[in-house]
């Protein structure tokens, strides 16, 4: 199993806020699974606090060694905002997420060292709170067999944690299955045994 097979995702959208000194930083995540949902996520933050000073982000598309990061500072000064959230949203092991941390200008200049505090306390507390799932790969197979195997092969794919989307009974039986990618190979061994290898197994 590889990780980019089976990852923590967000499971559900979650916001908080921090204070510093006298400025607000509200900090928004989201699942975002793919670059269009992301940049649908920073654009509904924008709209609900539209009078804000900044909204910086940062997200992760994919995990491991696939993803898709991006990030921007949202005019604060170079490397403030969007870098040191990223850092920490590196450091979570999350996928697929976004976070924008919007901010109300306080009056007080918080200097860089303070900015890079403060957009990585506000996006460490969102992620604190944030609900977490699993995105599980899948795959669709088309299993092709004949009435006396059909019972073996059902108990091999709930074993397998496989979905049975579907089932044609014509002269066999055609099961359209729906596989978490980590356990395919085993599937398919012990779908073999189970049929002595006339288990008919189709990429759908």
């Amino acid at each position: 199993m590889t990780t980019t097979e089976r990852y923590p995702i967000p499971a559900a959208a979650m916001r908080i806020e921090i204070q510093v000194i006298n400025s607000r930083f509200i900090g928004s995540a989201a699942h975002t699974p793919s670059v269009e949902a992301a940049k649908d996520f920073i654009a509904q933050v924008r709209a609900v606090f539209p009078d804000a000073t900044h909204h910086a982000y940062a997200y992760l598309v994919g995990h491991g060694a696939s993803v898709v990061a991006g990030m921007s500072d949202a005019g604060e000064p170079s490397g403030t905002a969007g870098r040191p959230m990223l850092a920490v949203l590196r450091g979570s092991g999350l996928g697929d997420i976004t976070v924008v941390v919007t901010r109300y200008f306080g009056g007080t200049l918080l200097g860089t060292g303070g900015l890079v505090r403060a957009y990585s306390d506000a996006t460490r507390a969102v992620l604190e709170v944030l609900p977490r799932t699993e995105r599980v790969e899948q795959r669709t197979l088309l299993v092709r067999v004949d009435y006396g195997n059909y019972t073996p092969v059902r108990h091999v794919l709930e074993h397998h944690d496989a979905t049975i989307a579907d089932e044609a009974f014509a002269g066999d039986v055609t099961l359209t299955v729906i596989l978490p990618v980590f356990q395919f190979d085993a599937c398919l061994a012990a779908l073999a045994e189970a049929t002595a290898g006339q288990a008919e197994v189709v990429a759908a």
